[in-house]
């Protein structure tokens, strides 16, 4: 009996607590919250993770009920709740946190009793009516954490993942935007932060989308590591309690519920207690955070100034960059995207040594996996649209600032080479960076070529390489007066 209508009893094989009567959690989620008040973030703040969990649930109370181990009545209780969890109710009700000991047992104790208690409302029932149906004996049937827990895991990670690849994507076209825009933008690439040769803006632009359309491939080829589960192994692999149709059944199942091909490992004493396949995913997504960042390093780079930096794009401004130098204004969205990286990239070693750090037939460090993981899909993924939404979206280009520094840099030499010779170039790029003269004037002083051949060597579609030059090149012979202005 509850000790008044606030409170519910509830008993294990430690004792008996008071929960709350309108929690649909019940003991053993009561003691992980006294023992883990560790990151005051419960399991709810990953949506995915839940999903995952009822889904796990549903497709178990199917298997269950197909190979006759739990009755249809109760079966269809429980499959009905988790569909309700599923559908995005009761995730409120998924309060134990993200970092916890157990190898996620409280997590799994947390989706039976919430799961059992609305399956027991859908009946009813008053919640813990648990003799008419266990959170354990039923909820539970033929399962283990240990092949509840990182299946789910996989399953929402592998949803999650899904919204992740589609912001990509739209960074992606947004840059691509950019780069349709800036197709004609003329500018001096850098090599070691050194003025190098031409390019086009748009080039520079169609790169970032290239690059990030790379890690969508490879993120998409490493989610597939994770669709090997190891449901039916129950405690270790040797899968315990199960009925040996009960795998099989589970895994297609839960391949109708989650739409994803997923497969039974082929050994599921080795499935059980390795975790590579997580090590794996963390580092590809460790691979398109670090990337991304080296993106906005550029754009912060290309954008600095704007009088006395680089000053060659505008990006937009988003609030005010100081409180005492008035009118400045920061790259403070690349700056937020750079951080999200290194936050990723120090999550993904901490997924390195969690998988290093499992013993024997278990890891039970899954937790903190799970946790470094969903965090950094989920900031990767808010990462991008804002970078996409509040920066990329809004940048302009310096037009005029880039025209001047293409027409006064000294690099544009490197395309008259082939027909003026390396040394006449050289001489000719040493008196252009001395007398801050136009490189293509001195080429027409200097009698090597004709103004009409200068302007078309050095036309944004020939010192940008997209129109490509096939012809044999005779190389002219430096005139004296070349020669001459290498001695200066």
């Amino acid at each position: 009996m509850a000790l008044d209508a606030t409170t519910r009893t509830e008993s294990d094989s430690l004792g008996s607590m008071e929960i709350p009567a309108d929690a649909y959690w019940g003991i053993h989620t009561a003691r992980a919250l006294e023992n883990f008040p560790i990151s005051r973030r419960p399991i709810s703040v990953y949506a995915d993770l839940v999903r995952g969990l009822a889904m796990v649930k549903q497709a178990s109370a199917r298997a269950n009920r197909d190979i006759g181990v739990l009755d249809a009545e109760r079966a269809d209780l429980i499959d009905r709740a988790a569909q309700r969890v599923i559908d995005g109710e009761f995730h409120d009700q998924f309060v134990v946190g993200v970092i916890q000991g157990g190898a996620g047992t409280s997590t799994n104790m947390n989706a039976n009793e919430v799961i059992t208690n609305i399956a027991l409302e859908l009946a009813g029932r008053d919640k813990g009516d648990y003799d008419f149906l266990s959170p354990i004996d039923h909820t539970n049937r033929s399962q283990s954490t240990n092949d509840v827990y990182p299946t789910a895991i996989k399953v929402g990670l592998a949803l999650d993942l899904q919204s992740l690849l589609e912001e990509l994507d739209l960074l992606k076209q947004s840059f691509l935007a950019k780069a349709v825009e800036f197709h004609d933008v003329l500018k001096i690439g850098r090599t070691q932060l050194q003025d190098a040769v031409p390019m086009t803006l748009g080039q520079e632009f169609h790169g970032f989308a290239t690059t990030l359309a790379y890690d969508h491939q490879r993120l998409n080829e490493n989610a597939y590591l994770l669709y090997e589960v190891n449901m039916g192994a129950t405690a270790i692999g040797t899968g315990i309690t199960t009925h040996p149709a009960y795998a099989p059944a589970v895994v297609r199942h839960l391949r109708e519920i989650t739409g994803l091909d997923l497969v039974t490992a082929d050994d599921l004493v080795e499935a059980t207690s390795d975790t590579g396949s997580f090590m794996s995913f963390s580092s590809s997504l460790k691979r398109n955070a670090i990337k991304l960042s080296k993106i906005c390093n550029d754009l912060r780079l290309l954008s600095s100034g704007p009088q006395a930096g680089l000053g060659e794009i505008n990006l937009p401004a988003r609030q005010a960059g100081s409180s005492i130098m008035p009118g400045k204004v920061n790259p403070v969205v690349p700056e937020v995207v750079n951080q999200v990286a290194f936050a990723v990239a120090g999550a993904d070693l901490t997924v390195t040594m969690a998988v290093e750090g499992g013993q024997l037939q278990l890891n039970a460090f899954e937790p903190v996996i799970a946790h470094s993981i969903f965090q950094s899909i989920t900031w990767m993924r808010r990462a991008m649209r804002t970078l996409r939404v509040n920066c990329v979206d809004g940048i302009t280009a310096n037009r005029e600032r880039l025209g001047a520094m293409v027409g006064s840099s000294v690099g544009v030499v490197t395309a008259l080479t082939p027909y003026i010779g390396y040394a006449a170039s050289a001489a000719l790029a040493k008196t252009a960076l001395l007398t801050g003269h136009n490189i293509g004037d001195l080429v027409v002083e200097a009698g090597l070529m004709s103004r009409e051949e200068v302007d078309k060597q050095l036309s944004p579609a020939r010192l940008s390489g997209l129109e490509a030059i096939t012809q044999a090149i005779p190389i002219v012979q430096p005139a004296e007066n070349v020669v001459e202005a290498d001695r200066l």
